[in-house]
Parts: structure tokens; sequence; C-alpha cells
């Protein structure tokens, strides 16, 4: 027994120096949420933002709210594979997260909103989607007072108008941060916070798995678009760019609160976070506009744990989310 209690320890001690050689300080929470200038915080846009976040008069047939397909029960996305819009309409592709938006640079899976406003207009003139205009929605909101006191009071002279609807929902999106973690309790120091799997999980993912080269930087992505071997006919960010090179691209995801989230991938495919490391490790299509970064890694079932173990770790303990009470 003495004898195995001094491995374990050597064992630990050995583990720990080579886990410490990956740069933990790149995973570091940021201490500060970024807001434009051109929008900046205050807590009263933020506010009357989650109330038209949660607000189905911004659907044409008032069933409809941006929660709907962010959803904060399921980390901030939905429960199933593909959104359901309008008309009981099944979309092409699943909800991406809104957790940590703040820190991005475009947004949809494809990119093809290059600010948070522009995004937060996109699904309500969807017609698959909420199936509105702008105008359609100021005219209806005009016709609530709470509301026309509101954005005076938020915007001042400019008021209720569809910049402004826009500014509002994009600010209170950017308040969307996960919380601390057991992995960043880990990365500030507590060696306690997460188990020897997870530890051996992050060696894997920083190394052998190559995962850090799309899932990067303490949000736990490159903000870049890859083609990542799906079975799938949507051609992603190409419909975008026009670019050929761009052919089943899409966005690097975030994984915090990665636990909360399945299905995964664009399109939904996958049930569950072992099903994703095992696409990753070899189970891709090889096309020619594959990313050169999709490499086949031969993982044991036991490295596949650990994988899962350290993106387990990735979720934080988040503050319930209560649903505002709308203006009338």
């Amino acid at each position: 027994m003495k004898k195995k209690f001094v491995f374990s320890c050597l064992f630990s001690l050995i583990f720990s120096s080579t886990v410490v050689a990956v740069d933990k300080t790149q995973y570091r929470r940021p201490d500060h949420i970024p807001f434009p200038a051109s929008n900046p915080y205050s807590a009263a846009k933020a506010t009357l933002g989650k109330m038209l976040f949660f607000d189905p008069r911004l659907s044409k047939n008032r069933n409809l709210t941006c929660a709907t397909c962010h959803n904060p029960s399921f980390g901030w996305e939905d429960a199933t594979a593909r959104s359901v819009g309008s008309q009981n309409t099944e979309l092409g592709r699943h909800s991406p997260t809104i957790i940590n938006v703040a820190w991005g640079n475009e947004f949809f899976w494809d990119g093809r909103a290059g600010n948070l406003e522009a995004q937060a207009q996109g699904p309500i003139e969807a017609a698959v989607e909420m199936n509105i205009s702008m105008d359609e929605v100021v005219d209806r909101l005009s016709q609530v007072s709470g509301y026309r006191n509101l954005f005076t009071e938020v915007f001042g002279d400019t008021g209720l108008n569809e910049t402004n609807v826009r500014k509002a929902i994009a600010t209170f999106e950017r308040t969307i941060v996960s919380g601390e973690s057991p992995f960043d309790r880990w990365v500030e120091g507590d060696e306690n916070a997460i188990s020897l799997a997870a530890k051996s999980g992050f060696k894997l993912f920083n190394g052998k798995a190559g995962c850090v080269s799309c899932h990067s930087g303490w949000n736990f992505t490159d903000q870049k678009y890859h083609d990542i071997g799906l079975a799938s006919n949507d051609k992603g960010r190409a419909l975008i760019s026009g670019n050929t090179e761009h052919n089943f691209a899409f966005k690097t995801p975030s994984l915090r609160n990665i636990s909360q989230r399945a299905p995964y991938m664009h399109d939904g495919s996958m049930n569950d976070l072992t099903e994703v490391i095992k696409h990753y490790s070899g189970r891709f299509l090889r096309r020619d506009s594959l990313s050169p970064l999709m490499i086949s890694v031969r993982l044991s079932p036991s490295e596949i744990a650990d994988i899962e173990a350290f993106l387990l770790t990735l979720t934080g303990k988040d503050a319930a989310v209560s649903l505002p009470i709308l203006p009338y």
C-alpha cells in the first residue's frame, strides 16, 4: 500500500509539471465585458433589451421570442437538432449559443452579421423565423406606453426606433457571460478544482488531440471558419463569401458551458460529446475544402473519456435567469 501511495504521488508531481508546460494564462477569464463605443452599456438599456429578447410581440404571430431558439435552460441555444421558426418551420441549422458573444467579431454560423446589432435584426425579419419587419415591430411597440417611456428614458430624444431596438437587444446579449467554472479555478491556482482525468484531457486537448488549433483562448474559439468534414449539403461560409475554399465551413463555436448545449454541431447531428470527440479523431469526410487542421488522431477510449472530463469542467455556475415583466 505504501509503495502504491508513493507511486501515486510521484505520478501526480510528474503529471503536474507536464501540464504546467502549457501556458494556462491564455485561458484566463477577462476582467470586463467589452461594449462598443457606438453602443455603450447601461443597466437600463440591458434591462430593456432583456424585455425585448423575451417578448413575443417581436414575432409576426406573437408566438416566438429570441429566447425560443436561445433558451437559457439549454446553454442559450435550444435542445432540438434544428431550430423551429415561423409556422412550425424546421430551419436548416441548430441555433448557436449567445454565451460570450460580447467577444465575437462576426455572428451566425456563417458570419453573415458583422456585429450584434445586425445579428439581432436577422431572425426578427427572416421569413422562416420570426417573420416580421422592423417597421412593424416599431409600430407594435409604439402602441405600448411602457415601451415608449422606457425607450425615451434609455435613448433620450431618439426614443423608440429600429436602431434603438437593435441596440437594446445587442446590449442585453453582451451581458450573457458564462460563469466561473472549475477550469477557471484551476487556471487561477486551485489544483483540486478539477480531476486528474480532466488534467489529462487538458493535456490531450492542447497536444495530441490538437483541439486547441481551433478552440483557443479563454472562450475556446478562434472565431474562424472551418470545414470539419460533416456529412452535410450546407455550403456554410461559402454562401456568404462566394469563395469555394469556404465550402462547408462554419464558425468555430465556443466550448464554454458545453455540457448544457447538446445536440452539437451546426446541424445538431451529434447527441453527445463522446460522439463529437470521435468525429474529430478521424470520422470525418475527406474533400477538397476540408480544413488542413483536420488530422486523424488515434485516441484510446480512456483518452476520449479524459478529453470529455476536461470539457465538462468548462461549464460555469451561472445565475438563474428570471423572466422580465413586460410592459403593457
